[in-house]
């Protein structure tokens, strides 16, 4: 009988994980960022049906790079998590915290066991506040891991690059417009440091706006909005635009 090759825990893990990494850079980037009023989600998108970022509930968004199948199991199930606990208790129970908690046991269990490949996605989870200082943004790597952001996060295939120019600009008040401006700026920069053009028609944007007087703060951002914001660079904030906008977030 032959002798089974032997690989040492340490060198599975290391395999699984850069199996993982490889998988989630052939996705387009997204980035997350704070500004004055909200939450705002960007990703280069051109599909309009299969959408990167989505409701969870009153105050949390969600997003994610990588394979489609795969987090979007994890959406619905962050949904039935969420409806269940806010039914079960009360809707202020439901927070961007618990969430991630329920995704990192998720996404651990699947990265450490020996049955099944890894997930190939990385996610963001992000809760809206009263005020700035209350706003929560959690990342999620392939391995389960919690990461506390604050101001700005990239995930997907150009996300250390995107996250160091990020960094250097990105600042606290921001208006709509500016952190909209900002992200496409950051998205439009290649691995060589060269630009390119994203058209407004190939972008997916949302927001958590804390202004909405509604209870479910997240909506989508299109159309002559999204052309209206990228054209004003500063001058038009989220609340001044409601109109033009689809009022409903996603429903499950």
């Amino acid at each position: 009988m032959s002798t089974p090759f032997y690989v040492s825990p340490q060198q599975a893990m290391a395999d699984r994980a850069e199996y993982a990494r490889k998988g989630i850079a052939r996705g387009r980037s997204l980035v997350v960022l704070q500004y004055a009023d909200g939450i705002v989600f960007v990703g280069e998108n051109p599909s309009r049906a299969l959408h990167k970022f989505s409701e969870i509930y009153d105050r949390i968004g969600f997003a994610a790079a990588g394979k489609y199948n795969e987090y979007e199991n994890l959406r619905i199930g962050g949904v039935r998590y969420a409806d269940l606990r806010g039914y079960t208790y009360d809707r202020d129970d439901v927070t961007a915290r618990g969430l991630a908690n329920v995704y990192a046991q998720t996404l651990g269990t699947i990265f450490s066991s020996v049955g099944e490949k890894p997930y190939e996605v990385e996610l963001v989870v992000a809760e809206v506040g009263e005020t700035p200082e209350q706003d929560q943004i959690y990342r999620l790597p392939h391995d389960g891991s919690i990461v506390d952001e604050h101001g700005s996060v990239a995930v997907g295939g150009n996300a250390e690059q995107i996250s160091g120019y990020l960094d250097q600009r990105h600042r606290d008040g921001m208006t709509l417009a500016e952190a909209l401006k900002l992200a496409v700026q950051s998205l439009s920069r290649d691995t060589n440091g060269s630009e390119r053009e994203i058209p407004a028609e190939r972008l997916e944007v949302a927001v958590l706006d804390r202004t909405r007087p509604q209870k479910r703060k997240f909506r989508r951002i299109g159309g002559r909005q999204l052309a209206r914001l990228l054209e004003a660079g500063g001058a038009e904030t989220a609340s001044e635009a409601e109109g033009d906008t689809d009022s409903g977030g996603d429903v499950e």
